[in-house]
């Protein structure tokens, strides 16, 4: 029995009254709601413009697309800016929140320049914001078909296919999803990793940076700092001047100090189970080692390019497109960030692939009508 807070009298319980009502009550709710989802699902796999990744330029340039009246669908196989989500836990963005933003939605940050959380807060604001459709976690793996009438396969984690049609195509896979390769023994060992997410897994370990530039001297600092015992190799007789400005004099003082050892005109030779050989000017050195970071740089997929039929040029793989619609040599598919750039990969950032989306909004309203 229960009594009522307002007048105290006894209250008969009502779930007794309820319980037999239950079964068919959800049943009703199964069969009302099942085919709107389907017809709903059916519904959205065709679109005018879809694009193939969901970092700031794809977000971009789903923005633009919407904002001249066509539907877009975006395709990508991780999370939302899923290249900014495996950057470091801790990492700083070198450039004014300003640079960042995309569809005139204000960045606002505490400091003088964003963290990786708060670009993380900040994309996802954006998205909401525009109401973008955004497919996280499906793999795009073919895209066949002409201009007006593409069709595009992905798969979702559980390897279902889902089949989508679309009139025009953007490509914006970006590259920190393919690293470049040492191509030496010992590479394909659980202990390396071409990724650097945060410190606390490494204390008190023997472990091994390679590379120069901006990535791996972080990287080496943020892990001396924390407790690792921190060995670097580079290929060049110094640190790359690309390197930030605050970030270089930090690590060559650590290296003159000899807090962090340092090889330079030094490659790895190979990888071991508890070591590695590393060819010095000298002649090969082995060091015990428990982790090695390759921060190496990346590149685009290129095969998935050339499978859409998109010429590379060069050596340097930089797709043939138009340079003001960033239209492809293949018509209705476009490019978009910095795969624009093939394996110049420091040529295009956020802070300029960020306006790709206009370029292409231009053309497709030429072309395409809402």
């Amino acid at each position: 029995m229960l009594e009522s807070s307002v007048s105290g009298t006894r209250l008969e319980p009502l779930a007794p009254q309820l319980t037999p009502l239950m079964p068919e009550f959800l049943a009703d709710i199964e069969l009302e709601t099942a085919p709107k989802a389907k017809t709903l699902a059916e519904r959205e796999m065709r679109t005018d413009v879809l694009i193939i990744g969901a970092g700031p330029t794809g977000l971009a340039c789903a923005i633009e697309a919407q904002k001249i009246g066509l539907k877009v669908i975006v395709l990508e196989k991780g999370c939302l800016v899923n290249s900014l989500f495996h950057y470091p836990a801790n990492m700083v963005f070198f450039t004014t929140p300003e640079l960042l933003e995309i569809g005139d939605i204000p960045f606002t940050t505490a400091q003088q320049k964003p963290t990786r959380e708060e670009a993380l807060e900040y994309y996802r604001k954006v998205a909401e914001h525009y109401a973008l459709d955004v497919r996280q976690y499906e793999w795009v793996k073919t895209v066949v078909g002409e201009d007006g009438d593409f069709s595009i396969t992905a798969t979702d984690r559980a390897g279902r296919p889902h089949d989508y049609h679309t009139k025009k195509v953007i490509v914006a896979t970006g590259y920190y999803d393919l690293s470049n390769k040492l191509g030496i023994p010992g590479e394909e060992l659980p202990k390396v990793s071409h990724y650097y997410g945060e410190p606390h897994p490494y204390y008190d370990t023997d472990v091994l940076v390679i590379g120069g530039k901006n990535s791996a001297a972080i990287a080496a600092l943020d892990l001396w700092r924390h407790g690792a015992r921190v060995t670097l190799v580079h290929r060049e007789a110094q640190l790359h001047h690309h390197v930030k400005y605050w970030i270089k004099p930090d690590l060559e003082n650590r290296i003159k100090s000899g807090e962090i050892e340092a090889y330079f005109n030094s490659w790895v030779q190979e990888i071991g189970v508890d070591h590695v050989v590393i060819n010095t000017p000298r002649g090969p050195v082995r060091l015990k080692n428990d982790f090695v970071l390759a921060m190496i740089g990346y590149h685009p997929d290129y095969d998935f390019l050339r499978s859409m039929g998109i010429e590379l040029s060069g050596q340097q793989n930089r797709p043939v497109c138009d340079p003001v619609s960033l239209e492809s040599n293949v018509k209705g598919i476009y490019v978009a960030g910095v795969i624009v750039a093939g394996s110049r990969t420091n040529e295009i950032f956020i802070e300029n692939g960020r306006f790709h989306g206009k370029q292409i909004a231009a053309d497709l309203k030429l072309k395409l009508k809402p």
